[in-house]
Formats: structure tokens, sequence, C-alpha cells
């Protein structure tokens, strides 16, 4: 979302920090390509002007000016204003000590709330929590079977109001029932419109009248960027709103809504949706997302995101058969797997300090969904000896093989090579001078490539 902000204020920063020494007209030559990088990404006028003026009135002291890397000390200021215009602290849903917690998810008609509702309930779920959610959106057509069919593929319960004494009173007997149920956590995934219109809001006016909601969240749609930032002030002027959750925060959005809304309306950014599987809604931490906006990756995601796929038996006992030298193409498969599940590469890639150059150095080397999938059609192709001893694929086992997954035997030829230097240089790093050879072995990679199995 943030890459071309990324990219402009990389140029910035690279003005700052080739000087050894720099001058308050440095500064100020540097800043303003800050806050045109920030216009540019669709940041209001204003916040992208406060946001300069506060940065600028602390980096022309004296003890940035005449330290000893006073680039290094601007770019630290930087992050420091992009944590707080970001939100400062991260912010999620605490839970009421009288269960149920009712949370209100409210928005403008395809911003993704009913998608969203599911997947907060999965997080909330794995939060050890017991959710439910009420589909209160009766107005679109097919929103609760939408609803339900979503829910039912992750064995969520849904409730769906009586609505013969009005949607209010619906709602309310639906959290009732839900309690009596045992659920301690209640989303309503309430109707939309395709604009602010005074029915929505007098509807949702009244749900909030007849249930005690303890979260009101927006759900707004990050590629609509500063319209997004309007919608929430309507919304937290005339309904009440507590936060902000962002959908399609992995498209081409310039990230004007994120950067946007504490200052522009006092809203924080709770949560993100970062892609189309069930899982892929996050919690949204500032100071995590202003790594990523500066190029410095955000490892801690990426070891959470790890650790919620990939379980530490299994962490183990892959470390073991690497070091011992035991690796074979069932390994592999796992592994591509579990890569898979983490997410796209050049996601997991841009979470990596210095992913992203890494990401234009490859270019369009860069493997992506098809290719694994072609990687794991070979391996599966192959009979069982096959994959703990890959020497025995001589030519006409290679022909059989490409058959078998739709690839070529060159490909087939390629992957093996591949397993085989990589299972090589991990057995390797395990004896003495380990870490030396392998560092060896990388100088040995043609320049703007990495070495990569099936490369």
């Amino acid at each position: 979302m943030f890459d071309t902000l990324t990219d402009k204020l990389g140029v910035a920063f690279k003005h700052l920090t080739a000087k050894g020494r720099l001058n308050a007209e440095d500064v100020d030559a540097g800043l303003r390509e800050v806050r045109l990088a920030l216009l540019e990404a669709d940041v209001n006028y204003k916040v992208a002007r406060e946001f300069v003026d506060r940065v600028r009135e602390r980096a022309v002291g004296a003890d940035v000016l005449q330290s000893l890397t006073p680039g290094q000390q601007v770019i630290k200021l930087v992050f420091g204003e992009l944590v707080e215009l970001l939100g400062g602290e991260d912010q999620a849903l605490s839970y009421s000590p009288e269960p149920p917690t009712v949370v209100l998810l409210v928005g403008l008609q395809g911003a993704g709330k009913t998608t969203t509702a599911v997947k907060l309930a999965l997080l909330v779920r794995a939060e050890g929590h017991r959710p439910a959610l009420v589909a209160a959106d009766l107005r679109r057509s097919a929103a609760v079977d939408q609803l339900q069919i979503l829910a039912a593929e992750h064995q969520v319960p849904v409730l769906v109001p009586e609505t013969s004494r009005g949607l209010a009173h619906g709602v309310a007997s639906a959290v009732q029932g839900a309690r009596r149920q045992g659920h301690d956590v209640v989303l309503v995934d309430t109707s939309g419109r395709l604009h602010l219109d005074q029915p929505l809001m007098d509807e949702l006016a009244e749900i909030r009248s007849a249930v005690r909601v303890h979260h009101s969240l927006l759900v707004v749609d990050a590629m609509t960027g500063q319209e997004a930032v309007r919608v929430a002030g309507s919304f937290k002027e005339q309904v009440g709103v507590d936060g902000i959750i962002l959908t399609k925060l992995d498209g081409d959005a310039r990230g004007g809504a994120a950067l946007s809304m504490r200052a522009a309306i006092g809203l924080r950014v709770w949560y993100c949706g970062v892609g189309e599987r069930p899982r892929d809604l996050e919690p949204f931490h500032p100071e995590r997302m202003a790594r990523r906006i500066l190029g410095m990756g955000d490892v801690l995601t990426l070891i959470e995101r790890s650790q919620e796929q990939i379980s530490e038996e299994e962490a183990v006992s892959a470390q073991e058969r690497m070091r011992d030298g035991r690796l074979t193409l069932d390994d592999f498969v796992t592994q591509l797997r579990q890569l898979r599940r983490l997410g796209p590469l050049e996601s997991i890639l841009g979470l990596m300090p210095g992913g992203r150059e890494l990401m234009r150095a490859q270019g369009s080397a860069l493997p992506g969904e098809a290719e694994l999938r072609r990687l794991e059609a070979i391996v599966l192709s192959m009979t069982p000896e096959e994959r703990r001893k890959p020497e025995l694929v001589d030519s006409s086992r290679r022909r059989r093989i490409a058959r078998g997954s739709g690839t070529t035997p060159a490909e087939v030829s390629r992957l093996i090579k591949g397993f085989e230097q990589m299972r090589s240089m991990m057995k390797g790093l395990s004896g003495a001078g380990g870490r030396r050879r392998l560092v060896q072995e990388l100088l040995k990679t043609p320049r703007g490539r990495t070495p990569a199995i099936g490369g």
C-alpha cells in the first residue's frame, strides 16, 4: 500500500544522509520532499503541513545539526512523528467483565463490512473468546446469506433478528439469545448504503439505543483515500465511532486515509485488512506501520504470522534436519506449504528489512503463487523413494516427472539441483567455518539474483 510513499521518502532521506553536515537550508529542502511525498500519498494538506512543521522545529536544533549523523537524526524524528500520526499507541477491543461484549460494525456498502465481521470473529476467537454474529443488514439483497455462508465455513454462529417489532428490538433480542447460548462477544453486522443518508444514521442510532454497545467500529475502504476520512468524520459526528477498521490495505491505495485519520478527525485505526483470506485481518500497530513506511521492515509481524502458522515442534524438527543434512523433498514441500500460508511472497519480503530492495533486484524473477505450486507439483509427481533420494532421478525419470507435473525436464533438473545445493549448504553450516562457507556461496551468486530453488 505504501510503496510509492516509501520510495519517495527514501529519495528524500538519501539526500539528507549523503551529506556529512547539514544546515537549516538542507533540512528545509529534505522536508520539502517529505511534504510532497505525503501529499502524493493523498494525505490531508493541513495534516502534511503540520507534520513537516513539527519535524522542522525539532530538526533545526543544535543537537541535530551538530550531530555526527545529522541525516540519521532527521530520519529518527520523522519516524517518531509518523508513529504519532498513525495513532501513537495500539488500540484493540477491550472485553466487558459482564458478557457479552457487543461490537457494532458500521460503514458504507462496498467497504467489506460483512467479510470483515467474519474476520474479526476469527481474530476474537483466536484470543480465547466465543464470538457470535448478528446479521442486522436486512436491506441489502442476500446480505444475510453471504454472512451465513462465510461464517459457516469457520463454524461461527449467526443469529438473524426477528423484525416484527422493529430492527432495533430484533437486534437486542438476538444479543440476549447469544448471551444465553454462552457467547461472550457479539459482532453486529449492520446495513450500509452507497452514500451517507439520514435513514441509515437513524437506523444505527435506534440500534445503539436498544443495545448496550461496548465498541462501535467503522469499516472503511482504504482505496477511497480522503473520502474515507470524510465518511469517518460523518459517522463519528452523527452516530458515534470508537475506532476504524481499514480494509484493502494490501491494495494500490496511497495511504492517505491511514495517515490522516487521527490528525484530521481524532480517530485511530484499530485493525487493518491485508488480504482476501479469512485470517487476513491484523491489529494496526502504528510503530510497526511506520517502520514499513520507512523501509525498515516489520519483523515482529512476520514472527507472529510464523508462530500462528508453524508450530514450535515443526520448526525445531526442520532445524535439526537441516543441520544434520537430512532434508528430503518431502520436507521441501512442507516448507513450501508453510511459506504459502504466510501470504504472498511479496508481502513476506515487505516485512523484512531490505526486502523491498531485494524485490526490486529480483524483478520478475521473484516466484509467485503459480511458480510455487509448480514446484510442489514436480515433487508430488515423484515416487516416495525419489523424494528421499533425488540422485536417483535420471533422464527417463525426469521425463516421467515432467509429464506428471505439467512441466519440462529442464524445470525438474533445476529443482533437484537447487535442492541439492541448499541441502549441502545447510549441512555445511553445522560444521566449523560454516558461516564463512555460506558467505562464499552467496558471493558466487550473480549480481541481482539470490540463491533460489527452481531459480
